[in-house]
């Protein structure tokens, strides 16, 4: 699953963005990445490794609902029936 999402761009600064994207790795863990920053500019990436399916989509949704709440719009989802749905 991967979610882009972005704020609106300022008259004077470039929008921000925050792109989450949970994978699966090859011994059936499960990666969550979170990759923000500016658009243009520089950007921070942190991974999360979890054991079990749903425990990473728990996290991925949190992931995602936080930075809906700080004024980020989705711009782009991919897999799992969209951006809101599981």
């Amino acid at each position: 699953m991967r979610l882009y999402l972005q704020t609106a761009p300022g008259i004077t600064e470039a929008p921000r963005y925050v792109q989450i994207t949970l994978e699966q790795d090859l011994l059936g863990g499960w990666t969550l990445y979170r990759e923000s920053g500016t658009e243009g500019g520089r950007a921070t990436l942190k991974r999360e490794q979890y054991l079990e399916r749903d425990e990473a989509i728990v996290a991925f949704e949190k992931a995602r609902d936080a930075q809906i709440k700080r004024g980020y719009r989705v711009m782009f989802a991919q897999g799992q029936d969209g951006p809101y749905g599981r």
